[in-house]
């Protein structure tokens, strides 16, 4: 352990934050034909630098065959796209973005995103490292360029006189392992008076609600605000405002610009943010020592519902196949004997089973038509979305399972 650096700061990196044992990439899903055959696993185990207080994982899989065909798109969920639409008209107003500006995406997935400003009649440009999932952005007309973000893609793209007025990134600052150079490629891309919004989990919430099943090996990186800030800094970016979301869990979206325009732009709520995280101790490595037990608490807890359920001889199946659900299941050990299948909405995974515990994956409708006493809520993130989705096994009696941040049945 001794010989691992940060990937910020390249301090040693030596304490634990979560050890969840072995796992297999948790969008790796495994075709019926390919069950015989032995599939990859890797340490999932999450440390804390001593020095910055950036959670992360090593890296086993460079990002070409993590992303190079991916399973996830975005378009399957109906209360992430309002999330966007909403960002959308936000961005829009407040930064009068018109024909004349251009909103740049990274890792712009199906183009679940930029369809809206592309609705409101400004330029976009998508940037999405999985060949497949861009075929479908440019399918509907959004402009994306297939490559991953560094420096040097970051400066060929300008150029070409690619410079954003609204740089956007979701849920992408925690996938690159090379933090530095992604991070000045985004300063590369920047325009000189433009805005960079960044939405990723907020490690907070993370510790606070037991979130370990957010741990897995696409996510190399998880963020306090503070640690956030000094990465920005460190390239010359300037956070001027952040907000709280409820997406993923808890969410942030960090404003930032370049640091010689922040000036007018700077608000006191980053700095009352910082503040609070302090206040809870993620300045502390013994609030990370902690966490570790609280996971185990967690596991036992599920695992008791579960061994209770089947013993009563009741049918539990699972909803979502989400990259958390993975993490999930694999640590728990939960396989076909506790859970007989899961549904997803995505024919991308329908079809399939799941990495390592191969559960198979099938349509929605099996629901309705095996009736269970249980749907467990995989993407528990999205639970008021899923329950009103599925909320026909009332019909019968069935209960929703949720298992995050604590075991909760929902009837």
């Amino acid at each position: 352990m001794s010989a691992l650096a940060c990937r910020f700061c390249a301090a040693p990196l030596s304490a634990t934050f979560c050890n969840l044992g072995l796992s297999p990439l948790s969008n790796a899903f495994v075709k019926p034909a390919d069950v015989g055959r032995r599939e990859a696993f890797y340490p999932l185990h999450a440390r804390v630098c001593g020095s910055c207080f950036l959670v992360q994982l090593e890296e086993f899989e460079p990002p070409e065959k993590i992303f190079g065909d991916y399973l996830y798109f975005s378009s399957y969920s109906d209360s992430w796209l309002a999330h966007c639409e909403t960002y959308a008209r936000m961005a829009v107003e407040r930064f009068a973005l018109g024909p004349s500006s251009q909103v740049v995406e990274i890792a712009s997935n199906d183009g679940y995103l930029l369809q809206y400003f592309q609705r409101a009649g400004i330029p976009t440009l998508g940037i999405e490292p999985a060949a497949n999932v861009a075929a479908v952005a440019r399918e509907k007309g959004i402009a994306t360029e297939v490559c991953f973000l560094g420096a040097d893609t970051a400066r060929v793209l300008a150029q070409r006189g690619v410079r954003a007025d609204l740089l956007a990134g979701n849920n992408v600052f925690a996938h690159v392992p090379d933090l530095n150079d992604f991070t000045e490629g985004l300063r590369i891309l920047l325009a000189p008076d433009g805005v960079l919004t960044l939405e990723f989990p907020h490690l907070l919430k993370l510790i606070e609600q037991h979130q370990f099943d957010t741990i897995y090996h696409e996510h190399f990186s998880y963020f306090s605000l503070f640690t956030a800030v000094k990465v920005l800094a460190a390239h010359g970016l300037c956070v001027f405002d952040v907000d709280e979301l409820t997406t993923h869990g808890g969410s942030l979206r960090l404003y930032a610009c370049h640091e010689e325009v922040a000036g007018p732009r700077m608000t006191s709520r980053p700095q009352a943010l910082i503040a609070r995280e302090r206040a809870a101790g993620l300045a502390d490595l013994a609030v990370y020592a902690g966490f570790d037990e609280a996971v185990r608490a967690t596991k036992r807890a599920l695992l008791r519902f579960l061994i209770e359920a089947k013993e009563q001889g009741k049918q539990v199946v699972g909803y979502g196949a989400p990259a958390k659900g993975n993490t999930l299941l694999n640590y728990c050990g939960i396989r076909t004997d506790f859970i007989e299948y899961v549904v997803d909405r995505s024919p991308h995974k329908q079809g399939l089973m799941l990495p390592g515990t191969h559960i198979p994956v099938l349509s929605p409708s099996m629901v309705a038509e095996t009736r269970p006493d249980y749907l467990l809520v995989l993407p528990w993130n999205l639970r008021d979305e899923i329950i009103e989705q599925m909320k026909e096994i009332r019909a019968w009696g069935g209960r929703f399972v949720l298992p995050i941040p604590s075991m909760e049945l929902v009837p």
